[in-house]
């Protein structure tokens, strides 16, 4: 099969003069490179360029997936230790106040929870917008994984020295009052 050039010549289309001038100059490109080097055109510079970004975004996309992947295993994760973990409130007859999100939401609970609540035994958690009591213990284990999700959860009461010289030391402050 002819080349290009043949065929142009073959049908007067291009002249031998031009033909020798033409193969010339390619000789001379060839020959001022450098050994081992090759000749790297505009296009494939840009189809490079376009298969680099086309690797950092789908790296960035796996990422964003990886991320959203985990976060939906944590939350799993919560919504598991929160149902198997629940404590029963059926037979509440209390209102058990607190805030979440500057609002003031109830709850109804026994007696024996209000007390453990405000000593930071159990504590209050939300998923799904529900509300449920669980044990301290699990309570930290779900902050662990996400410190929103546990919306009440109080210190336990550090057990201080009381000072030699104060007056009210034999008075016991209830932290349990309801005002």
């Amino acid at each position: 099969m002819a080349s290009l050039q043949e065929q142009l010549l073959k049908a007067g289309l291009a002249d031998e003069k031009k033909a020798k001038a033409v193969r010339q100059e390619k000789r001379k490109k060839r020959k001022q490179q450098p050994k081992g080097a090759t000749e790297v055109s505009e296009s494939q510079i840009r189809a490079q360029q376009a298969r680099q970004e086309k690797a950092e975004r789908d790296r960035q996309l796996n990422l964003e997936r990886q991320k959203e992947a985990e976060q939906k295993a944590i939350h799993a994760q919560i919504r598991q230790l929160i149902e198997t973990n629940r404590l029963d409130r059926s037979r509440g007859t209390e209102s058990y106040q607190f805030v979440h999100n500057k609002k003031i939401k109830k709850l109804l609970v026994e007696p024996a929870m209000v007390d453990q609540l405000s000593r930071g035994r159990l504590a209050i958690v939300c998923i799904n917008d529900q509300y449920e009591v669980v044990a301290e213990a699990v309570a930290r284990k779900i902050m662990e994984r996400e410190e929103t999700a546990v919306v009440v959860l109080h210190d336990k009461p550090q057990q201080s020295e009381p000072e030699e010289d104060d007056p009210y030391a034999g008075y016991e402050i209830p932290d349990d009052l309801m005002w």
